[in-house]
């Protein structure tokens, strides 16, 4: 990403826990100077504090960018903190999780770009994926400057819209979680055939781990990846007619997850 525009105007960093973290250490490493860098947090970690960045400084007027990643429960005090940088050409790009677009142009102004983004868990080791959508003030220009920020953190995607978000809140957002269940669940499954805890943990995390690697490379789809590793009459078949039962199987059981998942997305949000 050329860091040439934020390099001029600087850029705020609103929260700096491991997402923010994450981030600005991305950042630092392709080439973006700490001094173009003001972070505010209450509680800065030691790496942090290290970086050379302005930490918990008097603010320039008119950053390029405003970061905020914060949880959600801090917003209602950060953000009017920030308000006199909205209604501007200063571009605010959100991480924190469940804040509508809405809220954020309530306090900065409708004419302020705002670009909502929800990364996931494993966007602490690059290995993430984030949704972005923008408000009406949001150009294509800023999306590109957002995607280029939050590149960091792993794979962006575009969303049509905001309606969009709980949707993908409840499929990536929370979906890490119930990976690790099904890691959880598959070593235990393991145990009950008879292997050690340790043994059965290690085999379900190395198989999720590589099936998962496999099938973000691979040039065929999951379905066909299937379809490679099930021989006729063979042990995964049996395995699969059980998972993939239409009534009791593993499709609907994830349907019905991540439909409660996106309900309550969108209970939290009104």
């Amino acid at each position: 990403m050329d860091f040439n525009m934020i390099a001029a105007r600087g850029l705020v960093l609103l929260g700096c826990g491991k997402m923010g973290s994450a981030m600005l250490g991305g950042w630092l490493r392709q080439g973006l100077a700490p001094g173009a860098v003001w972070v505010l947090d209450p509680h800065p970690s030691d790496w942090l504090v290290a970086q050379g960045v302005h930490l918990n400084a008097d603010l320039p007027a008119r950053p390029a960018v405003v970061l905020i990643a914060v949880k959600p429960q801090m917003m209602g005090a950060a953000l009017p903190t920030l308000a006199a940088m909205g209604g501007g050409d200063t571009l605010f790009i959100t991480v924190a999780a469940g804040t509508t677009i809405a809220t954020y142009e309530r306090i900065l102004g409708a004419a302020t770009p705002v670009v909502r983004a929800m990364p996931n868990t494993p966007a602490a080791i690059g290995k993430g994926i984030t949704a972005i959508c923008g408000n009406a003030a949001a150009g294509a220009g800023d999306l590109d400057t957002a995607e280029g920020l939050l590149a960091v953190l792993g794979q962006v995607v575009r969303l049509e819209g905001e309606h969009q978000m709980d949707a993908v809140t409840a499929l990536s957002g929370s979906g890490p979680g119930y990976v690790f269940h099904l890691i959880e669940a598959l070593a235990a499954a393991g145990q009950a055939e008879g292997l050690p805890a340790d043994m059965a943990m290690t085999l379900a995390k190395a198989t999720v781990a590589g099936a998962g690697a496999l099938a973000e490379v691979a040039d065929e789809p999951p379905a066909k990846l299937r379809e490679n590793v099930t021989s006729p009459g063979g042990t995964t078949q049996a395995g699969l007619k059980v998972l993939m039962d239409p009534d009791t199987g593993f499709a609907p059981l994830l349907r019905r997850a991540v439909k409660a998942a996106a309900d309550r997305g969108r209970e939290l949000g009104q």
